[in-house]
């Protein structure tokens, strides 16, 4: 996924992980404990690299930071 892909929605779902604000429960994305409304946001940014994929809070991964800073 390129810089140039990520919608808006993307760049949210990317800002809310960076603030804390996410959690990774089995495939399903928890923005402040609820499902995300996108609910293939997470599995494309994580399948993308952008978001960690182990179960609990979401991270950023590297890739994750410099999109967001680009």
């Amino acid at each position: 996924m390129t810089d140039s892909s990520l919608t808006h929605r993307d760049r949210a779902v990317l800002r809310a992980v960076a603030e804390g604000r996410c959690e990774i429960a089995g495939s399903a994305l928890l923005v402040d404990g609820l499902c995300c409304a996108d609910q293939f946001a997470g599995l494309r940014l994580r399948t993308a690299g952008l978001i960690s994929t182990r179960p609990g809070p979401a991270a950023l991964t590297t890739a994750g930071y410099e999109v967001l800073a680009a």
